[in-house]
């Protein structure tokens, strides 16, 4: 079973005329999980700043959340919605696959904090904070030092404590390195680096640090191996199953066997590289088993995602 911590498969549904979730030539679609026997995919709503010269950042969450409720709705043979552990599990015993509900650039809240109660009561379970731009919670990653060291502003201090108490996923994806320390800081449950590889394996600057790894294992939370490219391998433009392989093996020795998950990015990333598409999460799953024993591997596929869903959603 696998539990995917990120995709963008519903950027392309909404915005690409008659692409359709249950079959697609894209990187993930609902026949293509049931292939690899999906226990939950998560579909983000990325608020992509290509559509904000005619729309607000609300209206594209809007916009997409009514396309993400549609192709689920139309699906229902195959695939519900989860808002938490317990259904995922209560979906599977129905012979249906999961989807769980995610926001990718929390700056569709536009600095109001009731519309994270709105988001969360849409079924939002994970939120990432920011994405490579400043937004009115938080400063993105930088290859500029001092820009990476920036922290959270007030906003995203309410906004965690809020996601808290509702029970939605902090994701710190994107975030700067000062605001992931932050969120270490005043977060009361464990949070997720929904898609993120190790710094020192490659030094992209989304991707943590050993320290951070560290850090994140000892809050108890998880980060989902991203399969792109350039965060696998400097200059690289074509990801391979070694290479993701390598970052799983190094964050799990850094972070912990119970903080290291799948965050593939899929239908979000330009190449899926040698993997292809989601089916080749099987020989991934064949290749990861060289290193690690079956109960290691049920850990990384999806009980870590698992875990930290029920100790966030009460």
């Amino acid at each position: 079973m696998i539990i995917d911590a990120h995709s963008d498969t519903i950027l392309l549904a909404t915005y690409e005329k008659d692409y359709e979730l249950r079959e697609n030539d894209g990187h993930i679609s609902l026949m293509k999980l049931k292939e690899i026997d999906s226990l939950c995919q998560f579909f983000a709503l990325y608020i992509d700043r290509d559509y904000f010269d005619t729309k607000s950042p609300y209206e594209i969450f809007s916009e997409m959340y009514n396309m993400y409720t549609e192709q689920i709705t139309k699906n229902n043979d195959l695939i519900l919605p989860a808002y938490s552990a317990e259904d995922i599990f209560r979906n599977r015993e129905a012979g249906k696959m999961s989807a769980l509900l995610a926001i990718e650039d929390a700056v569709c809240a536009e600095g109001k904090i009731e519309r994270i109660d709105e988001f969360f009561e849409k079924g939002v379970r994970a939120m990432t904070l920011v994405w490579n731009f400043e937004n009115e919670l938080a400063f993105p990653n930088s290859v500029v030092h001092e820009e990476h060291m920036k922290g959270l502003k007030p906003f995203g201090l309410e906004a965690i404590e809020k996601m808290n108490k509702l029970g939605m996923l902090v994701d710190v994806s994107h975030l700067s390195e000062g605001g992931f320390y932050d969120v270490a800081k005043f977060s009361k449950k464990p949070f997720i680096a929904t898609h993120s590889c190790a710094r020192a394996l490659c030094n992209h600057q989304r991707n943590l640090t050993d320290d951070q790894l560290k850090t994140l294992g000892k809050i108890g939370g998880v980060v989902g191996v991203n399969f792109e490219a350039s965060f696998l391998k400097e200059d690289s433009e074509n990801g391979t199953y070694d290479q993701i392989v390598e970052h799983t093996k190094y964050m799990v020795n850094k972070a912990g066997i119970e903080a290291v998950g799948f965050g593939s990015d899929f239908d979000g990333i330009p190449l899926a590289g040698e993997i292809g598409d989601c089916r080749g999460f099987t020989r991934l799953i064949e290749l990861l088993t060289k290193h690690f024993t079956d109960d290691e591997i049920d850990l990384i596929s999806y009980k870590n995602m698992i875990r930290i869903l029920k100790e966030n959603i009460k």
